[in-house]
């Protein structure tokens, strides 16, 4: 395939942002388990979600202000619209759109948002540990609380509550944050895979190189 049938889709900001997430999210995903013993593992660990965060910031507003392809305005369709799209799909003879079609550009919302979920919990998680930004923004006061013991009463001083509850319920809500974009990505690629087949182009490829094919689709 030679330059003059191809065309530029992806800028180098979304090509960043792309391969970026997908280097930081395995390495949150993959140092999880060393996270819960502290030391290297939990470094990776929160300094690899912290990376997330700049990288949705980054993509919210190149949303907005970065190329065609790459704006909200180009991949954001009607229900109705998703809906037809879906159903070309598994029919065999989809339409082919340059940039995210109306399926592609459902999945990129709900992953953008599961990611905000992800790094949310996570960043509580880590708070009611009495870590992370979070915690350190927040210097609740010391209140005594009447009749507690003192295992309570040291809880308490410490994360302004009782700490323990509120921590295994922000890890449960971490875990289930990731495990739905677990889900998400299952569907991602395979929607990558389905499409590149119907088109017979590497979707992949084009996501690195920046460009598409024009003739044919």
């Amino acid at each position: 395939m030679t330059a003059t049938n191809t065309i530029k889709v992806w800028d180098i900001g979304v090509r960043l942002f792309h391969w970026a997430l997908v280097a930081c999210f395995v390495i949150a995903y993959i140092s999880s388990e060393g996270a819960e013993h502290g030391g290297v593992g939990e470094v990776l660990h929160a300094w690899s979600g912290y990376a997330i965060i700049a990288l949705l910031v980054f993509r919210i507003v190149w949303g907005f202000i970065g190329s065609r392809y790459a704006r909200f305005s180009d991949f954001v369709f009607t229900p109705s619209a998703i809906l037809a799209y879906i159903k070309d799909l598994f029919s065999g003879s989809p339409r082919r759109y340059l940039g995210h079609n109306p399926a592609g550009g459902i999945m990129v919302i709900l992953m953008l948002v599961s990611l905000i979920a992800v790094s949310w919990t996570g960043l509580k998680a880590y708070q009611a540990e009495g870590k992370g930004p979070l915690a350190a923004a927040s210097h609740t006061p010391v209140i005594p609380v009447a009749r507690a013991d003192s295992w309570e009463q040291e809880e308490y001083e410490h994360h302004g509550t009782l700490g323990g509850e509120e921590d295994e319920l922000w890890e449960e809500a971490h875990e289930a944050t990731v495990n739905f974009m677990l889900l998400l990505i299952v569907l991602h690629l395979g929607g990558v895979a389905l499409s590149s087949l119907l088109h017979r182009e590497n979707l992949p490829r084009a996501m690195w190189t920046g460009r598409k094919h024009v003739d044919g689709g």
